[in-house]
């Protein structure tokens, strides 16, 4: 036997790891791997030998894919592994998403089994990330106003991203050096043993020596190694022709020669079985990856066979071979519909951004609509999935245009209103000097309320330029969080104050309910109004215990009463203690509110003294006037009360006033 005769089909059942070719038939070069070739010696009609030479030629181009994917697998084994990562719809991914399976896929042992992707991804990327480029520019035009100052946008994912294909390219440079050298000496290796082939054929050298020598470089050609993929096909085919060679010399050893055709045409009839299998593969795929496999154990494991079998045997494999690369086809063709599908989508999309960009708005929440909107629409055109690569960077640059005039209009709209945005930048920038002036402040009742005031004129004032934004609201900010910290202080001190203020007061109430009046009117009077100047001095009370006014001025009431005081005395002694109660508690819009309500009292009262004493003038002209009746009378009555209680708002009034100016 010229061999061993091991089963060289190991791989052929399909259990074993075969590597996938991605690549389209339309990328294979030519090269012609057929065993032999024969020659037609009948002459045909011219339409037969069109159509002879067209079966050929789709024949060649299965074979062909076939053998251009085992060249480029042969020349680096771990290019098969990449059959088991799959390649995903990269286009569809977000920035984000591609950075994560970039990380993921560099961590990968085998360099080689990820290029393919780690290229697409980079594809991606580059397309989405230098469109978000040109729109942060378009903005950063937009909105600045200084010649002088360069656009400058710093991405931390694109620092990611670059950091992690560094990192790709410099395990796959080591590769490539390390694989470059190893492919060097293979092919030196290679060459040297087809050279000792062609002087194998010598007559004056013993047969059995010559079978011997053989054997051993076949066996130095199977361990040889992976050798350039552009010089795969010549040296294989010329090894081929120097073995055949080499069998054709054995008609000297018939028998021998005999025995290894046929163990190598029960190899290849396994193949042939395998292949069959195949065919009826439902994973088109799957399939086609392990006829690669069985093509390079067909070429580069097993032997010819005899002549009589050669061209029939090798037809069969052809044809089986084209078989599944058909089917192949056939699934690119539907991948290629998808993408049309995608593409005609991604065209209504981009139209529909055509036209949001010719659409007048005329107010900043019918453009944020608008926003949301391309926003929307550019999600959808990212996850419509591929397209025909041949209209791929077509398709990128129109939906750039669409988008970039969809952002010029906007910007246009913006850039009128910037003055207004500088006015209001005026005028936030005056708050905010105001509450710095002011954030020391010690006088707190008169203060707060300005302090409050701003904040409201600030909540007013509409949106400045987005450079500026920030800043001055941190400004503003931290000055009013400074004035309302220092009076939060300041209400802490006065809370234990105000605690023993109600402890007295308490106290002081049993004393005052223990009060007896002695019948003197000028004694008692100054006896209450003693009391009253105590209770003031005692202070102002916590807010949730203000109750306790209200018992005070319940004893006062009932003193008032037993005093018979004139009822002008009693309600400006009652109204004098309750202006200061308010005033004691720094309520400044409970006595504004008060200021008010008397106003509207005295005019009130007057209003009405003024139409009394008109029904007064109608009496007087008529010809009893000389009589006042009992009405005319009961009239004047009411005009005394009435100016009698005006002199009373008057009073409060006044002394409202005098508060004021204190």
């Amino acid at each position: 036997m010229l061999e061993e005769k091991n089963d060289n089909l190991h791989e052929a059942d399909g259990k074993s790891g075969i590597g996938l070719n991605d690549s389209s038939p339309d990328d294979a070069i030519e090269t012609s791997i057929s065993e032999t070739t024969t020659e037609n010696e009948t002459s045909l009609p011219e339409s037969e030998v069109e159509n002879i030479e067209a079966e050929e030629a789709d024949h060649q181009e299965a074979l062909d894919a076939i053998t251009n994917s085992n060249a480029e697998e042969s020349e680096d084994e771990t290019l098969k592994e990449r059959h088991a990562i799959p390649m995903q719809d990269y286009d569809t991914f977000s920035l984000d998403a591609l950075v994560d399976e970039l990380k993921r896929l560099v961590n990968t042992d085998k360099v080689m089994s990820v290029k393919d992707h780690i290229e697409e991804i980079k594809k991606s990327f580059s397309l989405q990330f230098n469109h978000l480029i040109e729109e942060k520019r378009e903005e950063f035009n937009a909105s600045n106003q200084d010649p002088n100052e360069e656009f400058q946008y710093h991405s931390p994912l694109k620092s990611k991203f670059d950091e992690y294909y560094s990192i790709f390219r410099e395990k796959r440079n080591a590769h490539f050096k390390h694989l470059q050298t190893n492919l060097k000496l293979n092919l030196e290796n290679r060459l040297t043993i087809v050279e000792e082939l062609k002087e194998l054929i010598n007559p004056q050298e013993n047969i059995k020596d010559t079978l011997k020598h053989f054997n051993e470089l076949r066996e130095r050609w199977k361990n040889a190694g992976a050798i350039p993929k552009d010089k795969y096909n010549h040296v294989w085919n010329n090894y081929h022709f120097h073995v055949e060679n080499f069998y054709d010399y054995l008609h000297l050893d018939r028998e021998a020669r005999d025995l290894d055709f046929k163990y190598n045409l029960e190899q290849k009839q396994k193949i042939i079985a395998r292949v069959e299998e195949l065919a009826n593969e439902t994973d088109i795929s799957k399939a086609f990856r392990e006829l690669q496999d069985l093509h390079r154990i067909w070429k580069e494991d097993i032997g010819p066979v005899s002549k009589e079998h050669r061209d029939t045997i090798w037809n069969k494999f052809s044809e089986l071979t084209k078989k599944i690369h058909d089917k192949r086809e056939l699934l690119f063709e539907s991948q290629r519909a998808n993408e049309q599908q995608n593409l005609e989508i991604k065209k209504e999309i981009i139209a529909t951004i055509e036209v949001l960009a010719t659409e007048k708005v005329g107010s900043h929440s019918q453009w944020l609509v608008q926003i949301q909107k391309v926003e929307a629409l550019r999600n959808d055109f990212f996850a419509a999935g591929k397209v025909p690569a041949e209209v791929n960077e077509q398709t990128w640059a129109a939906f750039k245009t669409a988008v970039r005039n969809f952002n010029s209009f906007k910007n246009s709209f913006y850039k009128d209103i910037k003055k207004d945005q500088n006015d209001n930048l005026n005028k936030k920038m005056a708050l905010v000097a105001k509450a710095k002036e002011l954030q020391e402040s010690t006088d707190f009742s008169a203060t707060t309320p300005i302090m409050k005031q701003i904040q409201e004129e600030w909540k007013q004032i509409g949106h400045v330029p987005k450079k500026y934004s920030d800043k001055i609201w941190k400004e503003f900010k931290d000055a009013c969080n400074h004035y309302f910290d220092k009076l939060k202080e300041h209400k802490s001190e006065e809370n234990s104050d105000e605690v023993a203020a109600f402890d007295n007061k308490k106290a002081y109430l049993d004393t005052l309910r223990e009060f007896q009046l002695i019948g003197d009117h000028k004694t008692d009077l100054d006896a209450i109004k003693a009391h009253i100047e105590t209770w003031k001095g005692f202070g102002k009370v916590p807010f949730s215990r203000r109750h306790i006014e209200g018992k005070f001025n319940k004893i006062l009431d009932a003193l008032f009463e037993k005093l018979s005081l004139s009822k002008k005395d009693t309600e400006m002694m009652r109204f004098s203690n309750r202006i200061d109660s308010l005033s004691e508690s720094n309520d400044t819009r409970k006595l504004d509110n008060e200021k008010i309500f008397i106003m509207r009292k005295i005019e009130e009262v007057q209003n009405e003294i003024f139409q009394l004493e008109n029904n007064i003038q109608f009496f007087t002209n008529t010809k009893n006037a000389k009589k006042e009746n009992s009405i005319v009378l009961e009239v004047r009555k009411n005009i005394a009360i009435h100016k009698e209680s005006l002199e009373v708002w008057k009073d409060k009034l006044k002394q409202l006033r005098n508060l004021n100016q204190q």
